[in-house]
């Protein structure tokens, strides 16, 4: 997961996956809207393949990149987690508030 969240980290990388998820594209088609070299978009492209965010193929001279949904599943799920324990610790804090309203509370 770690790795995962420090591809996430980067806002080229997340940015690219953002354009890969309209469809896969070469690593030329991903560099396009940006303004840095293609080495520096093909170590980006390393970083995502890494992480098992997207997966590349090669076709003739180009190299495919698609987008790998089953690791931004886990991260999605993985946030999920975190979400729900932290709503019911708030939930019980309410509920304790409720339970146990302070005397100088006008309510």
């Amino acid at each position: 997961m770690d790795v995962v969240f420090r591809a996430l980290a980067d806002p080229t990388r997340r940015r690219m996956l953002e354009l890969l998820d309209e469809g896969p594209a070469t690593i030329s088609q991903l560099a396009e809207p940006f303004d840095v070299s293609l080495t520096s978009i093909t170590q980006h492209v390393r970083v995502l393949e890494r992480s098992q965010l997207i997966s590349t193929t090669k076709q003739g001279r180009s190299r495919i990149c698609s987008l790998d949904r089953r690791s931004i599943e886990r991260a999605r799920s993985w946030l999920d987690d975190r979400r729900s324990r932290w709503e019911r610790r708030v939930d019980r804090l309410a509920e304790h508030l409720d339970a146990h309203p302070d005397p100088g509370d006008p309510r």
